[in-house]
């Protein structure tokens, strides 16, 4: 059993106690879930009977979700031509925009790029660019790593880079990773950039641009054409993909248009007692809304409520990071009926929310103060040129009194200098892909003092690149003395979680019941919550599985992941009704393995239907090895192993160093008591992914199941080594070393794990018990203090510190 904060066991760590973990599945690395556009672990957490009493207590009734159904099923695509007539001036202004010039065939008029036999180096491959016959010519190394002749087919982009599309066979278009800086020369642009400028990318890399990383088909074809449907055909590996307009158009965000022309068509009588004009997406969120300012404060506040939120859906099929669930995005414009967005998760953003990887709008959006006041896309942004309504800080000043704000003594900072913009210091700027800025808009007051807390990136100091957090926070102070506490408040206990803090339970639990939080970081609360799950904590999961915000129901679905499918069932049955389809399949995968007895004939039927639903959800990334790794889990938890090795198997056969479909297929082979499939399995991964740390730990452990602790320490100790930031990699390789004998080498080497992670309850426990099982009470005892520090209000913490006080 997974141990966890707050439960620390008084009895010595031993091999067998480890072996004994082993034998159970690997508890870390055992299934790889990923739902998401994040990968999820599958772990072996079961909760004490407490925990399911609580649980069972407050949520002895469910809500029910009936699941919508939209009648207009009729419409058919006409083509943005068609909606010139009665709307000239918006086909106007989407002419030239980023949209109509998304993707376009590749021609004389379309391609930016210096094809005058021009020459680019990277990496030791020179690749050329010409026209020959009317076509664009690259020569470049292929997925072969030789030189060979590519055509390209499409454009995909403008400004401030234009990347180009090749055809391979399978149906498939690949991105190159060689793009033109399509800016001026005065900005630097006008010339071939890499994408991946400080890597080695070779045509081994799933980064190639004839790699899986870079396939039009599934990373870039939903959003940048409208109306698509991939069409990936299994048997023959190959893509049919269709769309009806190559670029974004007007039904890519209205829907099909086909009965709005029939609605235009009818008499003036006729057309006004219908009142969706013929359209499954009417956005009207705006219409008979306005802006009333505060006069004292200069705080705008909209003068009726936004409950529709149909406007910033649309907008986030696209500008969202995101996995797609289900095609036909815009055709209702729901939008988590479509997609499974990203939370503010580690890597993705900062804890406190500020934009870190590449997560596009949406989820910055959705954290900040304008979307909580009824903001949407369209008050700051032209919905069809995408240019900005008015010029620079008069956006702002639409809705903000401009004297209160555009004054020195509110932004410190000289007139009309870029630190007087409203940007600078509430939308600042993170560069993607070599030359792509893009405005962080969860729309944040600067706090350098909080920064430099949090160690998070500061305005201030992105500006002032030569000073330090410290000196902008003297300002700061200086300036504004007693500033308003931040909208965003959840820092502190997600850094908290993620260095293994007991106290973060509670925190996180504060977050989750906090209605006034952003949605999409509660449910990001409810993720962190995991490790932290006790008799107390628990309590929140059965209010975040009745939430009203959709986001949290789903987080706290996939947080019920952690108990068994029979567990899990009475608590989470009722989100297979859920009206949206996100929290239902998040359902489907995580019940699916429940025993037909704990369900009648009814609810059998509805999960039967629900895991079909998450089924073809996987299937419109049978493309892809993550996606045939999740139904490979699927069927292990529904018992059909042989559905199971089929799906890990396609995935190695997509991509044949996917390290999880290697770890899952291993464990299959292991709870068959194929024991030696299972090591081939892991070897075999190995070979092909030499320097995975998961792998490696995977091996040590079947290794230990085998009885060859000796063999097993070294790929323990290689895991540790390979990944020095996993904690649970360096527990073990340290418990690995004590078990054989190596008892001062494992001390030496939970030490330093220590250092690099100073709140972790499991290493500090086994410097206890190895110190005090060596006789070394002291070193026992001091660690023991250091635990107790650590975790006050444990009972168990608090036994072994005065057992070791006893002794002495």
């Amino acid at each position: 059993m997974r141990r966890q904060p707050g439960s620390v066991g008084l009895t010595p760590i031993t091999l067998r106690s480890l072996k004994k973990e082993a034998d159970h599945g690997d508890a870390d690395e055992r299934r790889y879930d990923l739902p998401n556009v994040h990968r999820q672990k599958k772990h072996a957490f079961m909760p004490d009977p407490r925990i399911l009493l609580v649980i069972g207590l407050l949520t002895s009734s469910f809500i029910w979700y009936p699941t919508k159904v939209n009648a207009n099923t009729s419409a058919s695509f006409v083509g943005s031509i068609n909606c010139k007539a009665c709307h000239q001036n918006e086909y106007d202004n989407w002419q030239g925009s980023h949209h109509q010039l998304a993707m376009q065939t590749a021609t004389a008029a379309t391609v930016l790029g210096d094809f005058n036999d021009a020459e680019f180096n990277y990496e030791g491959v020179t690749s050329r660019f010409y026209v020959r016959d009317g076509g664009y010519f690259v020569f470049t190394d292929g997925a072969d790593g030789k030189m060979a002749e590519f055509e390209i087919m499409n454009t995909f982009g403008v400004d401030p880079l234009q990347q180009y599309l090749v055809s391979l066979p399978g149906g498939r278009l690949q991105a190159l990773s060689i793009a033109w800086d399509s800016r001026s020369e005065e900005q630097g642009g006008q010339r071939w950039i890499h994408l991946y400028p400080d890597e080695a990318i070779g045509p081994d890399d799933e980064l190639h641009w004839s790699g899986l990383q870079m396939n039009w088909n599934y990373m870039c074809a939903d959003c940048h054409s409208t109306n698509l449907e991939k069409k990936y055909q299994s048997d023959d590996k190959r893509f049919d993909t269709t769309w009806s307009e190559i670029h974004v158009g007007c039904e890519a965000c209205h829907g099909p248009g086909s009965n709005h022309l029939a609605w235009a068509g009818k008499t003036k009588a006729n057309r006004d007692a219908q009142s969706d004009m013929g359209l499954k997406i009417l956005l009207r969120e705006r219409q008979g809304t306005h802006w009333l300012t505060d006069a004292e404060s200069g705080n705008p506040k909209r003068n009726t409520p936004n409950t529709q939120r149909r406007e910033i859906d649309v907008c986030a099929a696209c500008h969202s990071r995101r996995s797609l669930i289900a095609e036909g995005a815009a055709r209702d414009g729901r939008f988590l009926d479509h997609y499974q967005p990203a939370l503010l998760t580690e890597g993705l953003y900062h804890p406190d929310g500020q934009i870190q990887d590449e997560v596009y709008v949406w989820g910055s959006f959705t954290q900040s103060k304008m979307y909580a006041a009824g903001v949407t896309c369209s008050n700051c942004h032209d919905s069809h040129s995408m240019q900005l309504v008015a010029p620079g800080d008069a956006v702002c000043a639409s809705c903000h009194v401009a004297s209160q704000y555009t004054n020195r003594n509110h932004h410190q900072h000289p007139e009309k200098s870029a630190g007087a913009r409203c940007v600078g210091c509430h939308m600042p700027e993170k560069t993607y892909m070599v030359v792509d800025p893009r405005r962080d808009h969860s729309l944040r007051i600067p706090r350098p003092d909080l920064s430099a807390e949090f160690g998070t990136p500061d305005a201030c100091t992105q500006c002032h690149q030569n000073k330090s957090n410290a000196w902008a926070s003297r300002h700061f102070r200086q300036w504004y003395p007693d500033p308003a506490p931040p909208f965003q408040t959840w820092a502190t206990a997600f850094i908290a979680a993620r260095n293994g803090i007991p106290a973060a339970g509670p925190m996180l639990v504060e977050l989750i019941t906090n209605d006034k939080i952003p949605a999409i970081a509660r449910a990001t609360a409810v993720l962190e919550l995991e490790p932290f799950l006790n008799a107390q904590t628990v309590t929140t999961l059965p209010i975040a599985l009745k939430d009203h915000s959709p986001l949290v129901r789903m987080a706290a679905m996939r947080l019920l992941d952690s108990f068994p499918a029979e567990a899990a069932l009475p608590y989470g049955s009722h989100l297979l009704q859920d009206d949206v389809l996100a929290v239902r399949l998040e359902a489907a995968r995580v019940l699916a393995g429940a025993p037909g007895a704990e369900m009648n004939p009814k609810g059998e039927a509805l999960l039967d239907q629900t895991v079909a639903d998450y089924v073809k959800s996987q299937r419109l990334h049978a493309d892809r090895p993550d996606s045939r790794t999740n139904l490979g889990n699927l069927y292990l938890s529904m018992r059909q192993p042989e559905n199971a090795e089929r799906e890990f198997r396609a995935a190695l056969d997509l991509e044949d160093a996917f390290i999880p479909a290697y770890i899952n297929l291993a464990d299959l082979y292991r709870a068959q008591n194929l024991s030696d499939a299972a090591l081939q399995t892991l070897r075999v991964g190995l070979a092909n992914a030499p320097d995975s740390a998961a792998l490696n730990h995977s091996l040590g452990l079947a290794l230990i199941r085998q009885g060859k602790e000796t063999t097993a320490l070294a790929s323990l100790i290689r895991a540790a080594e390979l990944e020095p930031s996993n904690a649970r990699f360096a527990y073990v390789a340290g418990v690995a070393m004590n078990s054989i004998g190596k008892s001062q080498d494992a001390i030496n080497s939970l030490q330093s794990a220590h250092l690099r992670h100073p709140n972790n309850v499991e290493i500090l426990f086994a410097l206890v018990t190895i110190n005090r099982d060596m006789g070394q009470k002291n070193n026992a005892r001091e660690w023991a203090e250091k635990l107790l520090a650590l975790n006050p209000g444990d009972q168990q913490s608090r036994s072994l510190f005065y057992s070791l006080e006893a002794s002495n």
